[in-house]
């Protein structure tokens, strides 16, 4: 009897308690897209920490009508608990409803119903998706451009919420616009004709905003075919991880940005739970966004790939848990096979006490076993918060990368801005010294050249920092032509043979064959040979050797360019950091450069799609090797013809030319207004001006828009940077003013890139310089702008010549809607004798001598001759009127007796009034 009640002890022990098992059902709309994909298998990984859950999950392909079908399926099927992705909020409705009137909870994950009977939402925001998109292109394109939207599925609340937030946003940014929509089904095949035939009816569009970031790719590829994936920038949505998705697109720059749209199966997966367990939960859980760039793109796929690898670990951990489980069943039934062998046994008391002891040290093992399990368990749970912790931190992270990398953009910025300032006060009063017929010494032009020099090479430094910086943001691109890169290379060889000869250096240019025709940028190859080439002659003695080849290799689908010198070589400890920014090693008695060229070189020709690499041995010299294709993507290809490269070591070739300073012209009626903060570049300009015109200068852009209006200059020299009022916004405000939309505007400013100067060009500006500019350029632009605008004012005055009483339309707005109101006032008081300049200045509201500056400077008249010319224009129609008296007339139209009206009539016609009236009157005529 006590064996008996020994076995039921033991039988009662091993027996484990069976944990309770909850069936979740999931519908989802679609299997198809990345998306969808990545938010089952979150679901999957958070159910694989959860045993005691199974998830049945049902694809409706798109049908509402078969979602609904499947969602009263899994009702039938008695699921705890349904997780619902609706395709469309409204059809799919009354399926949830009845679900949960009948008391199973329901979460809904991504997408809305129309009904509250619900009982908890996992998903993003849509409206905060669109708002983030839109916030972050009107930071793209700098408030100012046009747009096209690429839309998600027809009646999709995913497509509805993104749009209405992206549309409500943009209304915070009135020069920014949509210019057209495409709607697509979430894949990039539907969208491509569309797009093609609106982005060819828009040539402007600056930006393309997609529902989805697939749907992005194919833009990229619309763009690609149309050759302007340079001008348009596009935004997606997603922010997946993988090849070909959000991140990886961010990364190699087919998409500028993507956001992060989280598909939520984790936390679907944690909400089910939480109801399940009778563990409080939130009703409505909505999932943050991020804007993924080029800014914190690498960090976030370094994050997933990390969360995969402990994903993998966690895994493998599962599976040994799984392995260990079914030793404890295999061995809990080896144990009731004994106890029930004792039971049949009672004779063999002996045997069965042995078995029981031996079934106890067992249970003892698989209990340790189990609390290892739990261990295993906690140490799990304990990596997946850890995990979360970390991906928090790399969000903060990447937020501080992306400030950063907005802050250096702006340091760079300004910092050539300050150097060009006084590179243009030192290069242009040096070349006119040099260059004019003042007596220097010998020693004092040797001073000269050397300062000429060193300048020079400060503005090469400049040009590198912001090579580097247009690199490291991937602003720089490759436009390839197809060339002989042998005559290539041979031309910069020959830059470098006198300074080589002066030191008693031999150059050697040794290619295999004449020509070796291959697709490259010259731009981009030129400045990496230059480097190479400066190099090798810097650290090469006096009489050493520097041996430059060109070769095929092996493959024929490579072109290799080696420079060797036989200088002191690179030591040990500097290899490793020689393509390193700004990395300055043991450079022994020669000066010290800036320790940019090399690592320009470097990105360069990674840029260029090859590879820069070399060999040095200390004491006998170093050899670079430039090793690159010959046959480029078609991306970087470019069918224009390459601009000619020149370069200049020992005398360089001066950047402002000479200017010789005249008498001024005290006489001269024509006024210019210069607008510069910089005292030393004002001072500067308004010397050159004077020499020809009157002057009056201004130190900030509110300045210059009050003096601009008081005196209507004839023409405005402006810089474009400048505190408080820039000097686009100022074209902008003299563009709209009436008063002042006919001056000519010069723009002056050291921000050289091509697009800056298309921005200056856009604000309204007739001439866009840079710093440092020739002063002679400046004063014959200056001249042909004065002399265009004469000729345009010689027109006008034909123009009022003829038998229309009003004048052509001018070449702005501003300046027609000037002539029509001006008009319309004289006409409106023809038949005032005593109308005066005064009375019409006070009706337009300016001044006297603003309106007569303003009718000067368009028409090329005074106010009282355009006066005139209408009344007589308007005596032309009147004459042919036989009822009037030629006395009448003249009242009418304000003379102030009928001979003066037929003097002034015959003055400008070579006719009396009653001659011109018989000649058009005349029964003959």
């Amino acid at each position: 009897m006590s064996w008996l009640l020994l076995w039921l002890a033991l039988a009662g022990c091993a027996q484990p308690v069976p944990e309770p098992t909850y069936r979740i059902g999931f519908s989802q709309c679609s299997m198809e897209g990345p998306w969808r994909q990545a938010m089952l298998a979150g679901m999957q990984r958070e159910l694989s920490f959860h045993p005691e859950a199974e998830l049945v999950m049902l694809d409706a392909h798109d049908n509402s009508d078969l979602q609904n079908e499947q969602i009263r399926r899994l009702v039938k099927q008695g699921v705890d608990l349904l997780i619902v992705s609706p395709y469309e909020a409204a059809p799919v409705t009354p399926a949830v409803e009845e679900a949960y009137a009948s008391g199973i909870p329901v979460i809904l994950l991504d997408r809305r119903i129309t009904s509250q009977h619900y009982t908890a939402f996992v998903g993003g925001n849509n409206v905060e998706v669109g708002q983030v998109a839109a916030r972050y292109a009107a930071r793209l394109l700098r408030r100012r451009g046009s747009i096209i939207e690429i839309l998600g599925a027809p009646g999709s609340s995913a497509t509805l919420d993104r749009h209405r937030g992206f549309v409500e946003t943009l209304r915070d940014y009135p020069d920014l616009r949509v210019v057209g929509e495409v709607t697509g089904d979430w894949r990039d095949k539907f969208i491509k004709p569309a797009l093609k035939k609106l982005l060819l009816a828009h040539p402007d569009v600056s930006l393309i905003y997609s529902h989805n970031d697939g749907m992005g790719r194919g833009a990229y590829e619309v763009c690609q075919e149309l050759g302007r994936t340079r001008q348009i920038r596009i935004i997606g949505v997603d922010g997946l991880a993988g090849d070909v998705e959000g991140i990886d697109l961010v990364r190699r720059g087919r998409l500028s940005a993507s956001l992060l749209y989280s598909p939520g199966g984790e936390d679907a997966i944690r909400t089910a739970l939480r109801i399940l367990h009778q563990r409080p939960y939130k009703r409505e859980n909505e999932l943050g966004t991020m804007v993924i760039d080029s800014t914190n793109a690498v960090t976030m796929q370094q994050q997933t790939d990390k969360v995969i690898s402990q994903q993998q670990e966690i895994e493998q951990q599962q599976s040994l848990l799984q392995r260990l489980r079914a030793t404890y069943s295999s061995q809990q039934v080896a144990l009731y096979v004994s106890l029930a062998s004792l039971l049949g046994a009672v004779v063999l008391g002996g045997l069965a006490w042995r078995s029981a002891r031996r079934n106890r040290v067992i249970n003892r093992q698989l209990a340790v076993q189990n609390a290892k399990n739990d261990e295993i368990n906690h140490q799990l749970l304990a990596q997946n918060q850890e995990i979360s912790q970390q991906r928090n931190q790399l969000e903060e992270l990447g937020e501080r990368a992306r400030a950063d990398t907005e802050a250096k953009l702006r340091f760079f910025t300004n910092f050539s801005h300050e150097l060009r300032t006084p590179l243009t006060l030192i290069l242009g009063p040096l070349e006119e010294l040099m260059g004019g017929s003042a007596n220097f010494t010998s020693p004092q032009r040797q001073d000269l050249r050397l300062v000429r020099r060193n300048t020079q090479r400060l503005l090469q430094l400049v040009n590198q920092l912001l090579d580097f910086r247009k690199i490291e943001v991937g602003k720089m691109a490759v436009h390839a032509t197809e060339a002989n890169l042998v005559s290539f290379v041979r031309e910069i060889v020959e830059v470098f043979a006198k300074p080589a000869k002066g030191r008693g250096v031999q150059l050697r240019f040794l290619p295999d064959e004449p020509v070796l025709m291959a697709w490259f940028d010259g731009n981009i190859l030129d400045k990496v040979f230059f480097n190479l080439l400066s190099n090798a002659l810097k650290f090469t003695p006096d009489h050493g050797l520097i041996t430059v080849t060109l070769r095929r290799n092996d493959d024929d689908q490579r072109l290799q360019v080696i420079v060797t010198d036989t200088g002191r070589g690179i030591s040990e400890q500097d290899r490793s950091h020689i393509f390193e920014w700004f990395y300055q090693g043991d450079q022994g008695a020669v000066a010290k450069g800036s320790g940019m060229g090399l690592a320009l070189a470097h990105g360069l020709v990674r840029l260029h799609q090859g590879r820069l690499t070399f060999n040095s041995q200390p004491g006998r010299g170093s050899t670079f090797v430039v090793t690159l294709p010959r046959e480029l993507p078609e991306a970087l290809l470019s069918f224009e013809p390459p601009t000619p490269v020149t370069f200049a070591l020992d005398e360089p070739e001066p950047l402002v030319a000479e200017v010789s300073d005249g008498p001024e012209e005290a006489g001269s009626e024509t006024l210019v207004l210069v607008i510069e903060d910089n005292v030393e570049v004002n001072d500067f300009l308004a010397r050159k001006l004077r020499t020809g015109y009157r002057v009056q200068t201004a130190i900030n852009g509110t300045a210059g828009l009050e003096l601009a209006s008081n005196l209507i200059p004839d023409l405005i020299v402006c810089d474009v940077m400048m505190p408080g009022l820039s000097g686009l916004e100022l074209v902008a405000r003299l563009r709209a003013d009436w008063r002042t939309s006919h001056i000519p505007v010069v723009l002056l400013t050291a921000r050289g890139a091509p697009e800056q100067k298309v921005e200056g060009v856009q604000a309204g500006a007739d001439l866009y310089l840079t710093k440092p500019f020739n002063p002679t350029f400046l004063l014959e632009s200056v001249r042909t702008l004065l002399a265009n605008r004469d000729r345009q004012r010689e027109h006008y005055r034909r123009q009022l010549s003829v038998e229309e009483a009003t004048t052509t339309t001018p070449t702005t707005s501003a300046d027609q809607k000037f002539l029509a109101d001006l008009t319309a006032i004289v006409e409106a008081n023809l038949t005032k004798t005593d109308l005066s300049v005064e009375e019409i200045a006070r009706s337009l509201g300016v001044s006297r001598m603003q309106l007569y500056r303003k009718v000067k400077a368009v028409l090329g008249t005074g106010v009282s001759d355009f006066i005139q010319s209408l009344r007589l224009t308007k005596a032309r129609e009147l004459l042919l009127d036989e009822s009037l008296t030629i006395a009448q007339v003249a009242y009418e139209l304000g003379f102030s007796s009928p001979s003066y009206f037929a003097t002034s009539f015959r003055t400008r016609y070579q006719l009396t009034p009653s001659e011109f009236r018989a000649l058009h009157t005349s029964p003959t005529h």
